[in-house]
């Protein structure tokens, strides 16, 4: 699990809520990655990992070969430096004082370093107060992607069903039931799209709903690809065109004689910076609602 993210409850539905907040009292909804490798139903786009934490990236100095990429964190030359895009080591001997590179401080006064790009073949002596940042031990694009996810405050969809959820609302056995995304937004549904720099590393993550796994509380699950299809009374007896079920057996004996029914949203996440691509894969935003199904003879009795 590598996030988290609040989910809200609308009037009757019921947040599924494994960890509450102390402080502010929110549901936390813990996001659990899918794991490359794992078997999946969802022939969806696979997750990618973390990416590589150093890259070279000389387009800010007008240089387009090679291309952005990663590079080995380390070489013969010193540790890699995303800030100044080169291999970083002390210069030895130092250089005396008044030295140009020392850029008018005193020996002892921080240091000066070898600047050198394999890429270009420059070398350039540098002077630091510190050590220039070690890339290699800084955060992984993915990590810095999960920032960015962070800022999008995802969250499960509102619930929309037929029968309502609502007190007094039955639906029938062997009458279509209509399931969709209420009120779908950035937030909830997507696309939405972030950015995130740390460790020298920017990136921007766009996060969109693949699919939505309902658990319908007769043992049913039904996977639908879209947001479905809000119902309307003109369509009547019809099925819905794409996130429906039909109830064989009444709730009649099921706690609190309802079915709980819960919607878990699939999310794609794909991220770009440092010089690569990837994709990260979340699942576990869910919500719930309880619904009454009836026997139509039980209704008319």
């Amino acid at each position: 699990m590598i996030g988290a993210g609040t989910s809200t409850a609308t009037a009757g539905s019921k947040t599924v809520c494994q960890q509450q907040d102390p402080l502010s009292g929110v549901c936390v909804v813990w996001v659990v990655v899918d794991v490359p490798g794992t078997a999946k139903v969802d022939d969806g786009p696979k997750d990618t990992g973390t990416g590589q934490t150093c890259y070279w990236d000389g387009t800010k100095q007008g240089i387009s070969k090679p291309p952005p990429g990663p590079v080995p964190c380390s070489s013969e030359y010193g540790y890699w430096s995303n800030a100044y895009h080169c291999y970083i080591r002390v210069f030895a001997p130092q250089p005396p004082a008044g030295d140009p590179s020392w850029q008018g401080h005193e020996p002892g006064d921080g240091a000066v370093y070898d600047c050198y790009q394999p890429q270009t073949g420059l070398l350039i002596h540098i002077w630091s107060a510190d050590a220039p940042e070690n890339s290699g031990a800084g955060p992984s694009p993915r990590d810095v992607a999960q920032l960015a996810i962070d800022d999008m405050a995802l969250r499960a969809i509102d619930i929309g069903i037929t029968p309502s959820p609502a007190a007094g609302r039955i639906g029938l056995v062997g009458m279509p039931v209509w399931m969709w995304a209420q009120g779908p937004d950035d937030h909830t549904y997507g696309p939405i799209t972030a950015t995130a720099s740390a460790g020298g590393i920017t990136i921007t993550a766009t996060a969109t709903v693949r699919r939505v796994t309902w658990e319908m509380g007769d043992g049913t699950t039904v996977v639908c690809d879209s947001a479905g299809t809000p119902y309307q009374a003109k369509y009547a007896k019809q099925p819905s065109p794409d996130c429906g079920h039909i109830y064989e057996t009444s709730s009649a004996g099921e706690p609190g004689d309802t079915y709980t029914v819960t919607a878990t949203s699939a999310w794609v996440i794909t991220w770009a910076g440092a010089g690569q691509t990837g994709t990260i894969r979340l699942d576990g935003l869910q919500r719930s609602v309880e619904i009454t199904v009836g026997e139509a003879q039980v209704l008319v009795e």
